[in-house]
């Protein structure tokens, strides 16, 4: 059945001012006053929840979310993998390699659902305040939530967190949030406020301060060496439901459910987090870790290699139907994973040499051969979506860049969107595509020597090295191999580099690489700063979330303008133009994607139905049958 909708616009508040403690009769005389303005003031909202167009389909009085199960029984445990490598329990640090899942242990201000877009709900606050032009906002904490140390979550613990990922947080968030935000205060105990910088955009401002995580105050200052910059083996204290149980590093890490947890019973929280326990096996590649869940180290794999997908699932267990396998439809744009160019490379300024290069990778053949059939061609950064771009632009896509002024090349108004070339698929050379490339990288003064290598004037040879991680899954190297074999045929000195997973995550913080494999980028189906840690380029030559380091002012403007739109219809025509663009700079290589999630587990899982249209949520919404599960240990099914 439909949900309901309401306003996040309730009502005016009243409260605020009373919260305020002044000294003196004076005082007390201008905060009578002051509240009585505000009780007349329309213009301030308070709700249980946030949207940048005061949408919320969930009622303040929501008994919980439309995706779970409410009865759903607590217990059991789920048991993952992990390739690589972990030496740090600090997931907020460029340093290190931080465990899996170490998030879950801290709550926010205001979190968002997956049945939505862009819309929040109170978790620590109990409701958000703020003006009609977002010059401010204030949350209203519960007074109930506390640490898994007993004390308080209060308003100088959000506020100290805040300070601490500004002065100690990634790069790209802290320099993107310092110019937003221009105070954070605790007004007492259980009210914070932000104020925001006038002259930048007013989206994405209320969301992003509420959704900083939580952290003890009194915890990082008890200890001066713990730093939210640094790695280690120490859990800051959160308030989340889950909390670290146990690590064996490089092979283990668990976490248990809180019994404590104070937010359990919130409405926001029924249904979710069910199992006892969440588990995590560490293994030194994906072959090690299949043969791992065959033989019941692990209970729960999302399969990622369409190889392994399509020939390897045929073993007693799932034959007895020990395990169950099945492909569930993802309702998320897929991400947009390829090759990525490291653009700060000379070699790599011309675009007309990125596109003559992008035509060595042969999509149809790797598909073929490789993915056996059951990848998807994609040319958008938001394929299959509404935002896709498509031909040349029009009506109000067209309307929205022509308010963008000079910044728009005429070529980009007048020429149909970037889309990815077709390769036949009987070979890996697709010869016609090779001569193409070849004339186009002739033009651009790369020209083949005797020794069969392109050089430029300079001598220089067009160098390309792709390092790659030992634990990424076999056709992923096999897709990298033969990239770089048919990248030689071109006469690119080319090289494919297989490194340990710490050296990978070392040398893609520092782009010490000409280009790598990459699923970094992330869809959008909405604007928000993300965007410009993603794709902007204040914070490119820094953002690990920028790979490419893409600095295009055509991609800035639009982004920006994407802020000011102030309806879906102006916020889907400003998207369409992004994805344009994005695809018009041509940074990324693009591979292919698969529209289902694909799970294999030990049949004790249960989930809701329907699941929510933008999740799996596996650790999050589903559950454990008790007798199901007993059987399976009765068998020796699992460990």
């Amino acid at each position: 059945m439909p949900k309901p909708r309401v306003l996040a616009a309730e009502k005016p508040n009243v409260s605020l001012m009373g919260r305020w403690f002044l000294a003196g009769a004076a005082a007390l005389v201008l905060m009578m006053m002051a509240q009585q303005g505000r009780a007349e003031d329309e213009n301030v909202i308070k709700s249980h929840g946030y949207s940048y167009f005061g949408n919320l389909d969930y009622p303040a009085d929501f008994s919980h979310l439309n995706y779970v199960n409410p009865d759903a029984p607590k217990g059991g445990e789920i048991a993952l993998s992990a390739s690589g490598t972990f030496d740090s329990l600090n997931p907020y640090s460029r340093k290190g390699r931080p465990a899996v899942l170490t998030t879950i242990q801290y709550d926010r201000l205001i979190e968002s659902v997956d049945d939505s877009v862009g819309q929040y709900y109170g978790v620590l606050a109990e409701s958000v305040e703020y003006d009609s032009e977002r010059n401010y906002v204030i949350f209203h904490l519960r007074p109930e939530a506390t640490f898994w140390d007993g004390t308080p979550v209060t308003a100088e613990d959000v506020v100290y967190s805040h300070r601490l990922f500004i002065e100690q947080g990634l790069p790209s968030y802290a320099q993107a949030v310092k110019v937003l935000v221009t105070g954070a205060e605790a007004v007492d105990t259980h009210t914070v406020k932000f104020t925001f910088n006038p002259d930048v955009s007013r989206r994405s401002l209320i969301e992003t301060v509420g959704s900083t995580p939580a952290f003890s105050k009194a915890w990082f200052e008890a200890d001066d060496s713990r730093r939210l910059d640094e790695p280690r083996l120490e859990v800051a204290v959160g308030s989340g439901p889950y909390k670290l149980d146990s690590y064996d590093i490089n092979r283990q890490i668990v976490y248990k459910r809180r019994d404590d947890y104070w937010g359990k019973d919130l409405p926001f929280n029924r249904g979710r987090h069910n199992y006892d326990k969440i588990r995590v096996e560490y293994f030194s590649d994906q072959t090690a870790a299949f043969e791992a869940f065959k033989a019941g180290e692990y209970t729960f794999r999302t399969e990622s290699d369409p190889k392994q997908w399509a020939s390897s699932y045929d073993f007693p267990k799932l034959n007895q139907g020990v395990i169950v396998r099945e492909a569930i439809p993802n309702g998320n744009p897929p991400d947009p994973s390829g090759f990525v160019f490291n653009l700060a490379r000379p070699q790599f300024a011309d675009k007309n040499v990125r596109h003559a290069l992008a035509l060595a990778f042969n999509f149809e053949w790797t598909n073929e051969s490789l993915m056996f059939g059951l990848n998807s061609p994609r040319s958008s950064f938001v394929q299959g979506t509404v935002v896709e771009a498509k031909d040349v632009p029009q009506s109000a896509e067209l309307a929205f860049l022509e308010t963008l002024g000079d910044v728009v090349p005429d070529a980009f108004l007048s020429e149909p969107v970037t889309v990815s070339h077709v390769s036949k698929p009987e070979r890996v050379t697709d010869r016609r595509n090779l001569r193409k490339a070849s004339k186009m990288l002739e033009s651009a003064g790369w020209i083949v020597g005797d020794d069969g290598v392109r050089r430029d004037a300079n001598g220089q040879t067009l160098k390309i090295e792709i390092p790659y991680p030992s634990s990424i899954a076999a056709s992923t190297v096999t897709m990298i191999e033969t990239y770089v074999q048919n990248l030689k045929t071109l006469g690119v000195d080319a090289k494919a580099e297989k490194i340990d997973p710490a050296q990978f995550t070392l040398r893609s913080r520092e782009r010490d690489y000409d280009m790598v494999y990459s699923t970094r980028y992330g869809a959008f189906l909405s604007t928000g700063g993300g965007l410009s840690q993603m794709y902007g380029s204040k914070e490119a030559e820094f953002s690990l979330f920028n790979p490419a380091g893409l600095a295009s002012p055509l991609v800035d403007a639009i982004i920006k303008e994407s802020f000011e739109t102030i309806d879906q219809a102006e916020l889907e025509a400003a998207l369409m133009a992004l994805d344009r663009a994005l695809r018009f700079e041509f940074f990324v290589v693009p591979d292919g994607y698969v529209a289902d999630y694909w799970v294999a587990f030990y049949d004790m899982y249960e989930r809701p139905d329907p699941l929510a249209p933008y999740a799996l949520g596996y650790l999050d919404t589903w559950w454990v049958n008790p007798d199901k599960a007993a059987a399976l240990k009765a068998k020796g099914a699992f460990r």
